[in-house]
């Protein structure tokens, strides 16, 4: 079975991955589950020049294995593309959902609904071996609300709602969402690459 590890700590996405990925017989890793414990700093100013940073410092550390790695973040369209690259920091603290989530909602204040489109992006590198190397990605349409709705998911989902589905992200279940997410959509984008290496 082929080794994919997933240039990640970030739990709710490892779980996306694995989910999306299950339908090959791959063996998907996180970081923590190969015995790596670094952090990446990511300069690039866009998701694909941090996705290809975090794969390629990954993929000189692990033998004998795929690296996969992702950037995604959310861009608001009356922000500029704020928070875009910076969303996991948005409101100066990594990774935490609920100051940057305040943050979004201080900053769209007074800003009407049909104003307050938005997407999310993902960007994806998968290194194969030292010659070939993948690059794609997915986005998924959307607005922000102007209060939280949901349980599920992490980050801006319980903001991030789909008009298709009446729902944010939050409020949908992983079936739906991994769907329909830009990471199932960059996934998605992968497969047939993925496909005629399992079949090497």
């Amino acid at each position: 079975m082929k080794k994919l590890v997933v240039a990640s700590n970030n739990e709710h996405k490892i779980e996306e991955i694995k989910n999306i990925l299950s339908k090959f017989d791959l063996e998907v890793l996180s970081l923590k589950e190969v015995g790596i414990n670094i952090d990446i700093e990511e300069t690039g100013t866009t998701f694909m020049e941090n996705a290809y940073i975090k794969a390629s410092e990954i993929y000189k550390i692990v033998e004998d294995a795929m690296v996969l790695a992702d950037d995604s973040g959310l861009m608001v369209d009356a922000l500029g593309g704020a928070p875009g690259v910076y969303s996991a920091r948005f409101a100066g603290e990594h990774g935490n959902y609920k100051k940057n989530n305040e943050k979004l909602l201080e900053m769209l204040k007074g800003i009407s609904y049909e104003d307050r489109k938005a997407k999310f992006v993902c960007a994806m590198v998968l290194i194969l071996d030292e010659e070939r190397t993948i690059k794609v990605q997915g986005e998924v349409k959307g607005v922000i609300i102007d209060k939280e709705s949901g349980e599920n998911g992490f980050g801006y989902d319980p903001l991030f709602y789909v008009p298709e589905y009446n729902m944010t992200f939050a409020q949908m279940d992983g079936g739906i969402k991994n769907k329909i997410s830009h990471r199932a959509n960059a996934l998605r984008a992968l497969e047939d690459s993925v496909r005629s290496i399992m079949e090497e």
